[in-house]
């Protein structure tokens, strides 16, 4: 990477907050955080917005490298990292001069599932599942076009799946997020089946509007998901809804294996399974 003036200032410092340099190209006052318009003033959206972004980044980013992503300036972002840093929110690595999220992030984290019900209720639930069908168990929840993995349990196998508590996956290409879709409530159906990016991560993954409508409909129909390679080549997954009391689903909960383990017939047979789990974990926990 070239150094020039917008990384000059010595990163190793930073929790220390030291003024840096304005880069000659610095953002105009409607600055955006995260793809997101924001104020100049809003120095915690801004932080919040930094935050949002070090989650993308699991092996850590520059300074350099996340002002450029926050479309803000240098100094603005070295100062909002140095604030972070000095409270816990991130973490500085002097040997990679890379910044990733902080222990108080993961505390904070844990209290909200805790607060949900997540921890102390899904996770027995979750390990009964895992341990009937010997793989992986999630349970996840919509964060705009996307789910949320918020409770995840491994098989005993060698061959783990990757989507672990707190990562971000698409709507459109997994089991969980098709059965989210397909029963949430009928105006935020139809929008998300308007809206919703379609995203092509495989060569199996739908990104006709039609098509994917017609895939809603058809989980509505037999009441679960199906993922056969559509968001991970050689992964597949089904998925059943958590329903409220009005019959919408708050959360989803799948069982996911790589495909030379089990066809996808022998997959689908542990949806009762499933539905049992979730009927009882809809009982059970916090229905947002």
């Amino acid at each position: 990477m070239s150094v020039n003036q917008t990384t000059a200032v010595n990163e190793e410092s930073a929790a220390a907050v030291p003024a840096a340099a304005e880069p000659v190209n610095a953002m105009p006052p409607e600055a955006k955080v995260g793809g997101r318009p924001a104020d100049r003033t809003d120095m915690v959206g801004k932080a919040l917005g930094l935050l949002v972004l070090l989650g993308d980044e699991p092996r850590g980013a520059s300074a350099a490298e996340i002002s450029r992503r926050a479309e803000l300036p240098f100094s603005t972002t070295y100062r909002l990292l140095g604030s972070l840093t000095r409270d816990g929110f991130v973490d500085y690595e002097p040997d990679g001069r890379r910044y990733h999220l902080g222990l108080r992030i993961f505390q904070l984290g844990q209290r909200v599932s805790n607060h949900h019900g997540f921890a102390g209720t899904a996770t027995p639930v979750l390990r009964r599942v895992t341990a009937e069908t010997g793989e992986a168990t999630i349970l996840s929840v919509r964060d705009g076009h996307h789910h949320l993995t918020v409770s995840k349990v491994d098989g005993p196998q060698m061959f783990r799946v990757t989507s672990d508590p707190g990562h971000l996956g698409s709507l459109s290409t997994t089991a969980v997020g098709k059965a989210l879709v397909a029963f949430a409530e009928d105006a935020e159906r139809e929008r998300l089946l308007a809206e919703l990016p379609l995203e092509a991560l495989t060569e199996k993954s739908i990104t006709g509007r039609d098509a994917f409508r017609a895939e809603i409909e058809q989980v509505r129909r037999q009441g679960y998901a199906v993922m056969d390679e559509e968001n991970e080549a050689g992964m597949r997954a089904v998925a059943v809804p958590l329903l409220n009391s009005q019959g919408h689903a708050f959360a989803s909960l799948a069982t996911a294996v790589p495909v030379f383990r089990l066809g996808l017939e022998e997959l689908k047979a542990h949806v009762p399974l499933l539905q049992e789990a979730a009927a009882e974990l809809a009982a059970r926990l916090p229905q947002r």
